[in-house]
């Protein structure tokens, strides 16, 4: 499953384990944005690693979540749902917004391999200083580079390079970000 070999998706392991992770984020959606102590407590049982200052609006779902790494200064929005047969990292200072995907794994091509339970994952690596707008969907082995722009309704089938706007079905670069996008905005 990690090493983006064949597995069994019917695997009765997994099944275990899918239904351990869906407790947790099941538990994790019944609190309030003042369960903050709580949040943290689920969030470190769920995941592999888990950075500060994160915040994961409900209702967020995986599909293992010890598998997922999250790093310091992370916003996601509402319904977020990760596929993590294979390792999903996402880095620090990330903004994600809503009915976002990440799908780390493939079903089998051959109809009656998928039948059976035919899937391969491959990994996911969201870089630091990322921005990926709503409805975004990111597919199996894809990076996205350090300080890019996702615009919503994308599907990112390819590595995105950092410090770019990127958009579209397939997602793909409109453009390089550079100085002229600052804004001279500063935090008070």
């Amino acid at each position: 499953m990690q090493a983006g070999l064949v597995y069994n998706d019917f695997d009765s392991d997994l099944f275990q384990r899918r239904v351990a992770a869906k407790k947790i984020f099941n538990a994790y959606n019944r609190t309030t944005d003042e369960d903050t102590a709580e949040r943290k407590q689920l969030l470190e049982k769920l995941f592999r690693h888990t950075g500060e200052r994160i915040h994961i609006e409900p209702d967020f779902k995986c599909e293992f979540g010890k598998n997922i790494t999250i790093g310091n200064d992370v916003y996601i929005n509402f319904g977020c749902i990760i596929l993590d047969c294979a390792d999903v990292t996402i880095g620090n200072n990330v903004l994600i917004g809503p009915n976002f995907g990440i799908y780390a794994v493939n079903h089998g091509l051959d109809p009656d391999e998928r039948i059976a339970g035919a899937c391969m994952g491959k990994p996911v690596h969201i870089c630091d200083k990322v921005w990926i707008g709503g409805d975004v969907k990111i597919m199996a082995g894809v990076t996205i580079g350090k300080g890019s722009v996702i615009g919503a309704g994308s599907v990112v089938t390819k590595d995105i390079p950092p410090y770019v706007i990127a958009a579209g079905n397939p997602c793909r670069v409109i453009r390089k970000i550079t100085d002229a996008d600052k804004t001279g905005f500063t935090a008070e």
